[in-house]
């Protein structure tokens, strides 16, 4: 009966949230914080409606969706066009940024964890450095912040979840090497190569697809977001079958689909135009919006609750160092000579809230009864509880005086190296997060 509550609580939720959506957009009361302490009400240390005990499948299906939808989507997103137009900032969070992240996640995590292997610290570090723009939105979509920093924090959130999930399958392997698990080289074949080789294919065969039949005008436009959702779908269950990573191949998917909807047209197609990636993902985008929300709302009630009934000061003092330092200072080591100002510096550093990615990362290393997975999960549980609060509250505030100080700025050096967009009379690039 506890579960048919918990449905009714979730959708009233739902429905409240979208009610006053719009207004509370602005507020330092977001959706994921919204959904978080409903998730709180209702488990163990509320309500009990819900818990991990009662409804493992539930929430691992429910998890695990919502974030194949979202890598696919945000891979999809992505244009190499804009990687070009924001120069700089994308690639240098992302080939810099980010394996710093996870090296100093680690390292970190050796005194402040006691208890984990060496393999168990590396997933902390690993799971905790793919950032979550929807954590963040108002940082990303407010315009008074120059272009260059929303699209480049925006590019980045849609590419470091998948980016960093070789090396989260790649550590889940050795940490379980010798425990009945499969050894690393099987991961990498299976896991990397097969996955990637499937993603890839199966995402250029959706692209090409869409693409015949829209030149021939043969699919309705209430269908083509249909044929769309089917590429990740089908792709997962062809990976999970040949025992790769569906989440790899729904990353590599999206890639493939949405490079194969934006090529030069090779035939007829209806208004001589190339089909655009994002109206035939929008139903998708929206069903995963969905999804997550409802992951965050269990990820309250069954992961951060009885994460918080056995809270200790080293959980506390790590998630606080992975949301700062561990994040800060790679962030400024990548961005070292590019000639952004201190506040840029460390607004960008700031906003890479943990969401998604992170919890079904710690859901994945938690199913594989790892030495220390109660400990691993509370630390991620805790950050990501932690990046729901502050980065949520803080990003309309930041975002408007970040926003004042750059037109301030402008003013007194009109060629910042922040405005090198301004001239550009291209669409802000998309945040493929958010």
């Amino acid at each position: 009966m506890s579960s048919q509550w918990a449905v009714v609580v979730s959708g009233g939720a739902l429905t409240a949230y979208g009610a006053f959506s719009r207004r509370l957009s602005t507020t330092v009361v977001s959706g994921p914080l919204v959904f978080v302490l409903v998730g709180l009400a209702i488990g163990p240390l509320g309500l009990d409606l819900l818990s991990r005990a009662k409804d493992p499948e539930v929430t691992q299906a429910l998890l695990e969706a919502a974030l194949v939808l979202l890598l696919f989507t945000d891979a999809a997103a992505i244009r190499a066009w804009d990687l070009r137009r924001e120069g700089f900032l994308p690639m240098r969070l992302l080939v810099v940024g980010l394996p710093g992240t996870i090296v100093l996640g680690w390292l970190l995590a050796w005194p402040l964890l006691p208890g984990l292997g060496v393999w168990e610290l590396a997933l902390v570090g690993i799971v905790l450095s793919p950032t979550d723009a929807a954590l963040g939105q108002q940082a990303i979509s407010d315009k008074r912040v120059p272009a260059l920093v929303r699209g480049g924090l925006g590019i980045e959130s849609g590419l470091n979840d998948g980016m960093a999930l070789p090396f989260f399958v790649l550590a889940l392997a050795a940490a379980g090497e010798g425990q009945g698990h499969p050894g690393v080289a099987e991961t990498f074949l299976r896991a990397l190569l097969l996955s990637g080789v499937i993603g890839l294919t199966v995402g250029r065969f959706g692209a090409y697809a869409l693409r015949w039949s829209m030149a021939r005008d043969w699919s309705g436009p209430d269908w083509r977001p249909i044929l769309t959702l089917a590429v990740p779908a089908v792709t997962y269950g062809l990976c999970v079958a040949g025992d790769g990573s569906g989440f790899i191949g729904a990353w590599a998917a999206g890639l493939a689909f949405g490079s194969g909807l934006r090529r030069a047209p090779s035939g007829r197609e209806p208004h001589g135009g190339i089909p655009d990636p994002g109206q035939n993902t929008s139903f998708t985008e929206h069903l995963g919006l969905l999804l997550a929300s409802l992951s965050f709302l269990v990820f309250g009630a069954v992961i951060l609750g009885p994460a918080l009934q056995h809270l200790t000061w080293r959980t506390v003092l790590y998630a606080v160092a992975s949301l700062t330092v561990v994040r800060m200072l790679p962030v400024a080591l990548a961005l070292i000579g590019t000639r952004l100002k201190p506040a840029s510096l460390a607004y960008i550093g700031w906003f890479g809230p943990r969401g998604l990615a992170s919890l079904v990362f710690g859901l994945l290393a938690f199913e594989e009864q790892l030495p220390g997975t109660t400990l691993l999960s509370d630390a991620i549980a805790v950050t990501v509880g932690l990046s729901v609060l502050l980065h949520g509250a803080s990003a309309p505030f930041l975002g408007k005086r970040y926003g004042e100080w750059f037109a301030r700025t402008l003013r007194s050096e009109p060629h910042l190296r922040e405005n090198m967009l301004a001239a550009d009379k291209s669409p802000d690039a998309r945040a493929p997060g958010a």
